[in-house]
């Protein structure tokens, strides 16, 4: 019976050795748990313009995928800029192919009678001059007379040239000054048209990515100024633990390390990749979810975890080894 006792006893104590080693494990091994928080980096979803809220497609705490619609801002200003553009698009256009056609018939027939005016002129002219040359020659006409006829005939014939290049341009079918001035109003045009289309999706915007809506600032109905958030979208590649590491085991985590973790309520078995560790020491930040004291010089740490968390979510970081 002694014996019974005394080997009760001893496994007694042999248990409470071993329970008192593992609670006091974690302060003489040095691993004590890394406790941190999750963080998330919401996108503030805002319109260049402002304008009623005509629509609103989701509420606060939705989760939406990427692309869904989510608002919708008075569209009526930006439809009309955007009609006004496409029709000064399509009066350029025209304008454009217009210059190409060259003259038409009836501006043809109206060149050819100019041609042959300028050519009678041109010959007047000529006879004129010559008639003054032998007059002057003979002593009848002044030398006065004689220049006065030669510029006559001069411009005369400048202007038959004119006539006959406007006539070969036409012709041809080509009016280069003009086509060019065309084509950039065109282009100017398209610009304007491009720049307008842009500003009527930008008053509905959709999701960039998939996420949940954290929260939101306008309803339908009311007004909204331009670039003033009007919903925010937490995307889910956004969430993060947030954790500070001690100056000396700062050499075991590197990006793209895998830590594991556990929060209050969580499934087990959780991971997180580490995307960021800070170049810059700091002091433990004040607001802290710690059950142990830390060391004051610590580094900041981020990593994404595998599973759907929500900010704020304090979570405990199993410390990584060199």
């Amino acid at each position: 019976m002694n014996r019974q006792r005394i080997l009760v006893a001893a496994l007694a104590a042999t248990a409470l050795v071993i329970i008192a080693v593992l609670v006091a494990w974690p302060h003489f091994s040095g691993r004590r748990t890394l406790t941190g928080y999750v963080e998330g980096e919401p996108l503030y979803l805002a319109v260049p313009v402002a304008g009623t809220v005509t629509a609103m497609h989701v509420a606060r705490g939705d989760a939406v995928a990427a692309g869904a619609e989510l608002f919708t801002v008075d569209p009526q200003q930006s439809q009309a800029a955007a009609g006004q553009a496409a029709a000064e698009l399509a009066a350029a256009q025209a304008q454009a192919a217009d210059a190409r056609k060259g003259q038409r018939p009836a501006e043809l027939s109206v060149l050819a009678a100019n041609i042959a005016a300028a050519e009678a002129r041109a010959r007047d002219a000529d006879k004129t001059f010559q008639r003054m040359t032998a007059l002057t020659a003979a002593g009848v006409q002044s030398k006065q007379a004689l220049d006065d006829a030669r510029a006559n005939a001069q411009s005369a014939e400048a202007q038959l040239a004119a006539v006959r290049r406007q006539r070969d341009a036409a012709t041809l079918g080509q009016r280069a000054d003009l086509v060019r001035a065309a084509d950039a109003r065109v282009q100017q045009a398209a610009a304007a048209l491009t720049a307008a289309r842009a500003r009527l999706s930008d008053i509905a915007p959709r999701a960039p990515e998939a996420g949940r809506v954290e929260d939101v600032f306008f309803q339908q109905g009311e007004w909204a100024p331009p670039n003033q958030p009007i919903l925010s979208l937490l995307p889910e590649g956004r969430i993060y633990l947030k954790f500070f590491v001690p100056e000396r085991s700062l050499a075991a985590y590197r990006v793209g390390r895998i830590v594991r973790f556990s929060c209050d309520g969580c499934a087990g078995g959780l991971s997180a990749k580490i995307s960021y560790v800070s170049p810059r020491p700091e002091f433990t930040p004040p607001v802290i979810y710690s059950r142990q004291s830390r060391d004051q010089l610590v580094y900041e740490v981020r990593a994404r975890p595998s599973a759907r968390l929500n900010p704020g979510q304090p979570v405990d970081v199993e410390p990584l080894s060199p």
